[in-house]
């Protein structure tokens, strides 16, 4: 069943180019429950909406979940930006990365 679509939601086919660059931060440890792809649009409306975790919309994947994920993609690896940061830059989302600097104190 498709979920409700929200204006912070980047096109499928948009996030495909993106995929690899998630699927490469993941700890393999069990099966994925969740779509990459509803997750991501989940950290999206957070960013776009400053809104808390726990008032994530029913339709995106749990609230503990979409965190997790956030943790995970706003670790600082190599160099001084976040796989988040590096995916949303690719994906042109400049109002995301002004608002995920503003949230992990970068500048």
């Amino acid at each position: 069943m498709a979920r409700q679509t929200f204006p912070s939601d980047v096109p499928r086919e948009q996030f495909e180019t993106v995929r690899e660059m998630l699927e490469a931060a993941r700890r393999k440890t069990r099966p994925r429950k969740h779509d990459l792809y509803d997750v991501f649009c989940a950290v999206l409306y957070f960013l776009h909406t400053g809104s808390a975790w726990r008032s994530m919309p029913p339709e995106f994947p749990p609230w503990r979940t979409v965190h997790e994920y956030f943790t995970q993609w706003t670790m600082l690896r190599d160099g001084d930006r976040t796989l988040l940061e590096q995916t949303l830059d690719r994906l042109g989302r400049t109002a995301e990365i002004a608002r995920l600097r503003q949230l992990t104190g970068q500048h």
